[in-house]
């Protein structure tokens, strides 16, 4: 209904136009328009059906974070030619670090062996001494005769209070007169006793005699 008033509308301002009553004629279209709007019977509301509740939003799953990669660093590109006048450095390359060794079990040192007692002190019995005052052997006469001479070497043992207590014919003058009147000679005498640390003791020793015809 209300297109046919527009378009009744449009019509009548054409033909208003051609006839110069233009005014007139929108006098007497108005009221037809509001007429028409008037005596239009109302559209029945159409209420839309209500809206259906939205279901929730789905939970979103959890995403992992990947962690950013790291920019490449930036590689410098050697320059094959440098710079007039560029100092040039030399590069000493660093010495491999020494090897840790192994932890080594350190050992006590065993201990010192004792010391050896020291040598004890040995003086040996002594004829020479001028308070002993022992007389020279006599020169058998009749070895002087036959010219018999030599020396005669006696072994003999001292007592602790320097007596002969034996004598020995370690080494013989080739005269048996002249080796017997030694060892008789020699078994008068009186000794210095041999002694040990100081301690008199008992010692065999070496008593040379001297035959020399004159």
């Amino acid at each position: 209904m209300i297109v046919g008033s527009v378009v009744l509308l449009h019509v009548a301002g054409i033909w208003a136009l051609q006839s110069g009553l233009l005014r007139r004629a929108a006098e007497v279209i108005v009221p037809a328009e509001l007429l028409s709007e008037f005596i239009a019977p109302p559209a029945p509301k159409v209420e839309p059906p209500p809206p259906k509740p939205a279901p929730p939003p789905p939970k979103p799953a959890p995403q992992q974070v990947k962690a950013p990669k790291p920019a490449p660093m930036p590689v410098a590109i050697p320059d094959p030619t440098p710079a007039p006048n560029a100092p040039t450095g030399v590069t000493t390359p660093q010495p491999p670090a020494p090897p840790i060794a192994a932890p080594v079990a350190v050992e006590a040192p065993p201990p010192a062996p004792p010391a050896p007692p020291a040598p004890p002190k040995i003086e040996l019995p002594s004829s020479d001494a001028a308070y002993l005052n022992n007389p020279k052997p006599s020169y058998p006469a009749i070895s002087k005769r036959m010219g018999e001479q030599g020396k005669v070497i006696l072994r003999v043992l001292i007592g602790t209070d320097g007596s002969p207590q034996k004598v020995e014919i370690n080494k013989s003058s080739g005269f048996e007169r002249l080796d017997r009147q030694a060892q008789e000679a020699v078994m008068r005498w009186r000794f210095v006793p041999g002694k040990r640390n100081g301690v008199p003791e008992t010692m065999w020793n070496l008593v040379p005699v001297n035959f020399v015809l004159e």
